[in-house]
């Protein structure tokens, strides 16, 4: 049997949405344990961070974790900004005191700049809320496209890198820019160097047609399990007024539905269009990674260990 180990390792569990990278984290806890290493869970999904966002995030319930610890979970209010220098930090502060307890940290998700904010040597640029708030006003009232097409003239290479549907990550951007820097700068370094000497990543892949009907049975389970009645009570707790939550995949097509503005089928079928866009850019986010672990839904937690080796 392969020895794992001695000083607390920090694993990384990539990939894209609904590939079963969940699944895999807890057979790795437990196979870890079984080799008398105890490890926890930090979580890397942008919007499980925030309460009450269950159902269309496929969050884990508490009840299914198998009585591992995990962390970042259920943080943020539907109010809350989630920036990832926040995240970052926060993070990287949970892995740290995981650590001093001698245990590994098993970093799961698929938000591709939170979990690169961790695994690697990224450095943010500083906020400017007076900044943010006058773009943010002007993404509600002319949508994306204006903006974007500022970002493409004062840094093309941040633009093509970026989707130009994504308000929240242009307006950031320009933010960036009218502090003085030369470009944005938040994306995967060229040379990527690790926080954590002790990192293995693991990246979940599944064939692309297969991840398609993955994913929208998913959504259409969304809606069969309660994420209309999920979206009225975070409504009530300020739902459409947060910056970030509002506007995930999923949520913000029930909201419209909500209003009137999409009928269910519309809703679901927009959700499903996005949602397979996104997986699309995950994968390519994770494929730039070097030195990653390849392995499919289902891979056993032991198998994976004597691959780390």
């Amino acid at each position: 049997m392969t020895a794992v180990a001695a000083s607390p390792a920090l694993w990384a569990l990539v990939g894209a949405t609904g590939t079963g990278k969940t699944a895999l984290s807890l057979d790795l806890v437990e196979a870890l344990a079984a080799r008398g290493r105890s490890a926890e869970i930090v979580n890397a999904d942008a919007m499980q961070l925030y309460r009450g966002m269950d159902i269309g995030t496929a969050k884990l319930p508490v009840s299914d974790r198998r009585g591992i610890p995990h962390h970042l979970f259920d943080v943020l209010d539907v109010t809350d900004d989630a920036a990832v220098a926040w995240y970052q930090d926060a993070a990287r502060a949970a892995i740290t005191d995981i650590h001093d307890r001698g245990s590994d940290a098993v970093l799961v998700g698929g938000s591709g700049l939170y979990v690169s904010s961790v695994l690697f040597d990224f450095r943010f640029p500083p906020r400017d809320a007076e900044v943010r708030a006058r773009l943010e006003a002007e993404l509600e009232e002319h949508g994306p496209g204006p903006l974007f097409e500022r970002l493409r003239i004062a840094d093309p290479a941040a633009a093509e890198r970026m989707d130009s549907r994504n308000g929240r990550r242009i307006v950031r951007a320009l933010e960036v820019l009218e502090q003085g820097s030369e470009t944005h700068g938040a994306t995967l370094p060229d040379e990527p160097v690790l926080w954590h000497p002790e990192t293995r990543i693991v990246g979940v892949g599944v064939p692309r047609e297969e991840l398609v009907g993955r994913l929208d049975e998913r959504v259409e389970g969304m809606w069969r399990d309660g994420l209309l009645d999920e979206v009225v009570a975070l409504r009530e707790r300020g739902l459409e007024h947060g910056l970030t939550a509002r506007r995930a995949i999923g949520y913000a097509q029930a909201l419209a539905q909500l209003r009137g503005e999409l009928a269910e089928r519309e809703a679901i079928a927009q959700t499903q269009q996005l949602t397979r866009r996104y997986a699309r850019r995950q994968v390519s986010w994770f494929k730039r990674y070097a030195d990653v672990t390849w392995v499919g839904p289902g891979h056993p937690g032991t198998q994976l260990l004597e691959e780390s080796a």
